[in-house]
């Protein structure tokens, strides 16, 4: 079967990684025989992965510890990846649970801002609901779910780069024009800068949902040491404009198919600063020991800590009075 043609599970499309970002997985040993590992029938396939899955759950905790951190908003987990169990084995099963339920193809985004002065409420509501857990298998036309959203102020979409920011080749060049980009401000098509991503095959999805719910989204990319935020309808309208075109990358799954996909690059000089790290997080080696003794090591994200930067709190209070 064609690696590209293969359809993907739930767990493999959440875990894939652009080849950009893959060391071990397609420079080291890519084959590793399935049957010697503990995690079944989706093993993971390289350390890489495992690093990938941890930053994400570190990334989107230290966005929802800045919001929770001020005094006007908290965060709640929304989505299926981010509800999901923190522990590798959990992880899978509850995309195995997700795919028997029917929902594997479910996409919301990852995070919804409320009120502060609504928490207890909205605590109320989830816990009726059946728990963080259960809100990728309840139906958004559910009572509890409607007033869920109802009382949200935004939809977050969350994305991550094991990149320091500022230390990135391109971080701080002035946009200039373009050929590749029939005249319009940009950069060459080969710079290393920090960049607000949205993927083609997300972008239906989530101007349906935008549209169905009537709440807006807005896409957080977090780095290693800052975080940069943009509207989808700004997004939309850069990539119509011609200011942003795709490019294509290679995501390898942990299972090994490979798949093209389409990836805008959105220059940070477009998006709003989001939050800036004021506390470094700790990298800790971790593995997985598979039952003939095999060691599969990663590194874990802990700690560390965000704070959100003034232009984002003073967007969120505009959009928390249009509400």
């Amino acid at each position: 079967m064609n690696k590209q043609n293969k359809k993907l599970s739930a767990f493999d499309r959440i875990l894939s990684v652009s080849s950009e970002d893959i060391e071990l997985v397609l420079r080291g040993e890519t084959y590793v025989p399935w049957a010697d590992f503990l995690l079944n029938p989706r093993r993971l396939r390289g350390s890489d992965f495992l690093m990938r899955w941890s930053q994400g759950v570190w990334s989107e905790k230290r966005l929802v510890q800045a919001v929770n951190d001020t005094d006007t908003f908290f965060a709640l987990p929304y989505g299926p990846s981010s509800v999901a169990p923190n522990e590798v084995r959990e992880f899978e099963l509850y995309f195995e649970r997700l795919e028997k339920a029917g929902h594997a193809g479910l996409k919301r985004p990852d995070l919804l801002l409320f009120h502060r002065e609504d928490r207890m409420n909205i605590e109320s509501i989830v816990a009726d609901i059946g728990g963080i857990a259960e809100l990728p298998f309840a139906h958004e036309e559910d009572k509890g779910m409607r007033e869920l959203l109802k009382r949200s102020i935004l939809a977050i979409e969350c994305e991550n780069s094991l990149w320091v920011s500022k230390k990135m080749p391109d971080y701080g060049t002035k946009l200039s024009a373009q050929k590749w980009l029939g005249g319009g401000l940009g950069l060459r098509k080969s710079a290393v800068l920090p960049t607000v991503i949205l993927k083609e095959e997300d972008r239906s999805p989530l101007r349906e949902w935008q549209g169905s719910r009537g709440k807006k989204i807005h896409i957080w990319h977090m780095f290693y040491d800052a975080a940069y935020g943009l509207a989808l309808d700004d997004a939309e309208q850069l990539i119509e404009q011609g200011h942003i075109r795709a490019t294509e990358q290679t995501f390898q799954a942990p299972s090994g198919p490979t798949t093209k996909k389409q990836i805008y690059k959105i220059y940070y000089q477009y998006a709003y600063i989001l939050a800036n790290a004021v506390e470094e997080p700790h990298l800790v080696a971790d593995h997985i020991l598979d039952k003939n003794g095999h060691i599969l090591p990663f590194v874990r994200f802990e700690g560390g800590r965000v704070k959100l930067a003034e232009e984002a709190q003073n967007l969120l209070q505009k959009l928390g009075a249009r509400r």
